[in-house]
Parts: structure tokens; sequence; C-alpha cells
């Protein structure tokens, strides 16, 4: 007989919508939903302090970069972040450890409902629920990840002690706009009246935008970029493009210490060097054998494919074996362009109703000079890439965090 969490588990993931599997049937374009969730929960999130983390791409590193060096100062943590890889409670920890079973079924049973009534999506429950676990385990901090977006985020019902907006590139354009500021504004939404933020990148169309609304909130704006900080700290993160996440997120630490939250330099040096182990973090430039050098990455848009490209040409493999897979709910052409031709690809759609058919992926790498072959699952793609792969070569596995669960 399957268990309580077992039960659960199949109602939050097959029975709610949820946008990375069914995409725009699952999206909530006002916060109704997570408002009325939190009231029958007794408003949890106004009790927390909390980070708040936006932006396109970086967002999930920086956020536990923050997290583990607050840890490692002796605070409690929790984190929360999306999406999961293997296993849901993944999105919600403390001081890296995955919310209990017991909570997850617990909280669903007594309340579902409830929940129903509400026609709350997963994502809304989710959210719901990891505040509802920060409180009840007294973190003194919470670090919150948002979904999409920002303005109309279900996170965005917090009002944070400090928001930070890691950068802004074309994802989500459906629902976001089409163009950068038209983007940043919705970023722009979790700057709250009198909150400190902390902007990653200064980019061209996005810079006033934000300027105008810490303006219009009376809050005090940093862009992270264009300070010079701490330089000597390094993380464990792999991936040269960390170095961008590790200025916004020393940057955060910093404008917390200005608001008076106490955290020693050896905090920061030991939290910077241990993100994976004190908060269990994966799916970014993740090395998993070295003969034939396996790795990866759940990049998956325009700006995350340019980076991880960048960090392709670095190699030095004699060939370069690409498992890929995306969705088929948005234009990729501009992820394509970007991809390496001389390549050998293993073209592959991930178990979900938003993935690519592979061999049409596969005619639309073509136009691009993309060549290889369509296989029916991610684990054969992955399965022939090492079958062909010589110790010298290079496998990477990308395009989807989908993708990257398969094999993970």
């Amino acid at each position: 007989m399957p268990s309580a969490y077992t039960k659960t588990l199949d109602y939050l993931l097959g029975q709610l919508p949820m946008f990375q599997r069914v995409g725009a049937a699952a999206y909530r374009s006002d916060l109704t939903n997570i408002t009325a969730l939190c009231k029958i929960l007794g408003n949890p999130q106004n009790g927390l302090k909390c980070i708040h983390v936006a932006g396109t791409n970086g967002k999930g590193s920086v956020a536990h970069m923050i997290a583990s060096v607050l840890q490692e100062h002796g605070y409690k943590v929790g984190l929360f972040v999306s999406p999961h890889y293997k296993d849901y409670r993944e999105r919600i920890k403390i001081n890296g450890k995955l919310i209990t079973k017991t909570f997850v079924s617990g909280i669903v049973l007594r309340n579902k409902k409830k929940f129903q009534h509400v026609n709350a999506s997963f994502f809304e429950i989710t959210t719901a629920m990891a505040f509802e676990y920060f409180k009840q385990e007294r973190v003194d901090f919470a670090v919150i990840e948002t979904g999409m977006g920002g303005r109309l985020d279900s996170t965005n019902i917090i009002t944070p002690v400090l928001s930070v907006i890691t950068n802004i590139s074309y994802d989500h354009q459906q629902f976001l706009g089409k163009t950068i500021p038209k983007i940043a504004a919705e970023k722009a939404g979790i700057i709250k009246p009198g909150v400190p933020v902390v902007i990653g990148e200064t980019q061209n169309g996005a810079r006033m935008v934000f300027k105008r609304k810490a303006e219009a909130t009376g809050s005090k704006i940093w862009f992270a970029d264009k300070s010079i900080l701490w330089h000597r700290y390094t993380t464990d993160l792999k991936g040269s493009y960390q170095r961008k996440n590790l200025t916004t997120a020393l940057m955060a630490i910093d404008v917390l210490c200005e608001i008076g939250i106490e955290i020693s330099f050896n905090a920061i040096e030991n939290g910077l060097m241990k993100v994976a182990k004190n908060t269990s973090f994966i799916g970014r430039w993740m090395v998993v054998n070295e003969k034939p050098l396996t790795i990866f990455d759940s990049a998956h848009n325009e700006a995350g494919i340019k980076e991880l490209t960048s960090e392709l040409k670095k190699q030095k493999a004699e060939k370069i074996h690409f498992v890929y897979g995306t969705v088929a709910d948005k234009d990729i052409s501009p992820v394509l362009a970007l991809l390496p031709e001389n390549t050998r690809y293993y073209f592959c759609k991930a178990d979900i109703p938003r993935g690519l058919d592979a061999s049409e992926l596969k005619q639309q790498a073509l136009k691009f000079k993309l060549k290889g072959e369509a296989f029916p699952s991610v684990k054969k793609a992955f399965s022939a890439a090492k079958k062909n792969a010589g110790k010298n070569d290079l496998i990477l596995v990308a395009g989807s965090v989908f993708v990257v669960a398969e094999v993970i």
C-alpha cells in the first residue's frame, strides 16, 4: 500500500497544474491564490526574515551562496528554490536538509480540501508549504528564490530584508514581455518600499527600470558589477560564469552586514567554499565523471547557453558529445544559433508533456548546421553518448532541467 507521502506526492506532481511540465496552463497571473493559501495557514510568511532573489539566470546559485554563508555563521537558514531534479523535497531545505516527508504529507492532508477550493497550482501550494515549514522550524533567515518573473510570482507576498535581482535576459517572454525593459519591470516587482535591493548586472534597458522603481519605493540600490568587493573570495561552484554570481552574492552579503546582520569574514570565506556541501546544491556544471569528462548543466535559455558554450570553449576535449533536449512552447532559434557546430548531438525529449519531440528538434537543429541523431529517451541518448565517447572526449547533458533530472 502506498505511504501517505507517496500519495501526497502523486497529488502534487500528478494532479496539480505544474508549469515545468505543462507550461502556460499552470501559470497564474495574479497573487489571489497564494494570498488565500497563506491566509489558510495563518500567513506564515509574515514572521520570516527573508532574502528575496529573482533574475533570469543565476538566481539559484546566488540564493545557495547566500544561504551557505549565513549557515556558516551559525544561523538556521531556510532555502526555497525551484525546480527540483530528483526529489520534490529539494525545493525546501533548512541548512541543506530536505523538508521531511512527514511535514509534506501532513500539511497537504490537513488542508487538501481548502487547497482544492482555492484551485491552487503546484507552485502555489509548494510556496505556501515552504513558508509554513520555515515558520514552524523557526529559521533565522529564509532565502526565497522566485519561480518566474517577480511582480506576479507566488513568492512575492513577502516583505524581505533584502531583494536581489541577478540579471535580465530573454525567457518566458509570453508571460513577462518581449523586451528587456518589460522583463526588467516584472523582475523589479520584488522591490518593496524601503527594502534595499542589489542588482547583479548593469544592463542597457534594465538599469533605469530598476533605478526608477527603487526611487519610487524609497529603496537604496546597489549594482554589484560596479563595486569592487573582496575579490580574494572564491567558491566551490564550478564554471567561470559563477564569478558573476559570486560578485552578486558578495554584494548582497555586504548589504546584509550594512543593515545590521552579523556575518563574519570566516563565515563568508568558508560558506562560499562549501556551498554544495552546506546546501545540497546540484545541477550546474556538475562533473560526474573524469574520463571521459562528463558534465550535467541545466542551462536552457539564451543567456544560460551563452555562458555554457563559453565554458565549453575552454575545455581541451578531443570531441564533444552533447545530449540535448528542450521544450516545445518557446522559440529555440536563438539558443540553437549559439550551439557549437563541431559537436556530435544526441537529440532527446524529456519525459514531460512540454518536451519537444526529438525528431522535430533534430530538424530544427539542422537549420543551424547542428548534426546528430534523435533518441526516444534521455537515458538512451546518454547511453549512446557514453558508448561513443573516447576517454579524452567530453559528454555534456544540457538544455533543460528535466533532461538533466533523468540522468542525474
